[in-house]
């Protein structure tokens, strides 16, 4: 679901080239959720090989992947690991939504509605274990380091951009900066060769608390009151009318209170953002690009065609990539049709 922030908070759109040389700690599901949710047939159906496993996040991260490395900018992908307990709730609302959906996505399906099957297969999304298993294994055959948080992905990534080993968090939602994130890229996911997302959304979390005239404990506040992952936050609270009551600067009880909120109930949400579980953030490992791990995943087992896998390894640059003159398993494969 993720914070609904947009509302107030203003963005400044940089070209990815202006990211060059640049370290993204990447929200890895996140990503991969919108993955799933955009990169779909006509009618709504996941892209899948010819034994029906789904491919979609797979061709997500390679095309994504070589095309902010074209642009010069490295990633460092964060997934993530057990949810806090309290998150039960918002994981049970969120399969009955995709459940309400798959209905939905069926019956536009049969009434031969395509734009609307479209849309409501967007969001019956599902991340299985065997399809991030795949994803840590494509991002290391391209030299890319992952790491599994203990907890939130996000939070982890935040916590490496705020210790200085990468540069922003790289997220759709909003909620890296209530675990102080200094700055937040948003626009990843939608980054093709072929892509019309020329720029990218950089929001620096000091500047936004100046322009919304609160502190970083002010803006967790908020987030509270318009709702989390881990609360349903105020009745009738969205972000401006929250942003009001936060600039009253009552304090984070009285706020509460004023909104209709046990300030002790929800103390435990605001001690995750301020005090998140995270492992210490160390300097990523980059490598070089090995064809013949990619090849093997995407090609042989996944049916890709050898010719669009390879075109997209070339636009990676040197030194990220195999010597000229290197006879790859690419070179044998024939192309296929994924």
């Amino acid at each position: 679901m993720g914070l609904p922030l947009r509302d107030i908070v203003q963005p400044q759109e940089i070209p990815w080239e202006g990211l060059s040389g640049r370290i993204l700690a990447v929200d890895a599901y996140n990503c991969l959720y919108q993955f799933l949710a955009t990169i779909r047939q006509p009618d709504g159906q996941l892209f899948t090989d010819r034994e029906g496993h789904v491919t979609s996040h797979l061709m997500g991260l390679l095309y994504r992947t070589t095309s902010v490395l074209a642009q010069g900018v490295r990633c460092v992908w964060v997934f993530d690991g057990k949810p806090p307990g309290w998150k039960a709730g918002t994981i049970r609302g969120r399969i009955a939504v995709k459940e309400k959906a798959e209905v939905a996505w069926k019956e536009a399906l049969a009434a031969g509605d395509m734009e609307t099957a479209r849309r409501k297969a967007s969001a019956t999304s599902r991340l299985t274990p065997p399809m991030v298993d795949e994803a840590i294994a494509l991002l290391s055959a391209l030299g890319i380091p992952s790491l599994r948080a203990p907890s939130e992905g996000e939070a982890q990534a935040a916590t490496m951009a705020r210790a200085g080993v990468a540069w922003a968090a790289a997220s759709e939602d909003y909620d890296c900066l209530l675990f102080g994130a200094p700055r937040l890229v948003r626009g990843l996911a939608a980054r093709t060769p072929k892509s019309k997302v020329l720029a990218a959304q950089i929001i620096d979390r000091e500047a936004t608390l100046k322009n919304l005239g609160i502190d970083g404990e002010e803006l967790i506040t908020l987030g509270l009151l318009v709702g989390t992952d881990y609360n349903e936050g105020a009745a009738g609270f969205g972000p401006k009318r929250a942003l009001k009551l936060v600039r009253e600067h009552l304090g984070f009880d009285a706020t509460l209170r004023k909104a209709g909120l046990d300030p002790e109930a929800h103390q435990v949400v605001a001690d995750l953002f301020r005090a998140p579980s995270v492992v210490a953030a160390l300097p990523p490992t980059f490598r070089a690009v090995d064809p013949d791990s990619v090849g093997q995943l995407l090609v042989e087992q996944h049916g890709f065609s050898a010719d669009r896998v390879r075109s997209a390894l070339a636009r990676v640059p040197a030194p990220s990539v195999t010597p000229p003159g290197h006879q790859t398993r690419l070179d044998l494969f024939a192309g296929a049709d994924a």
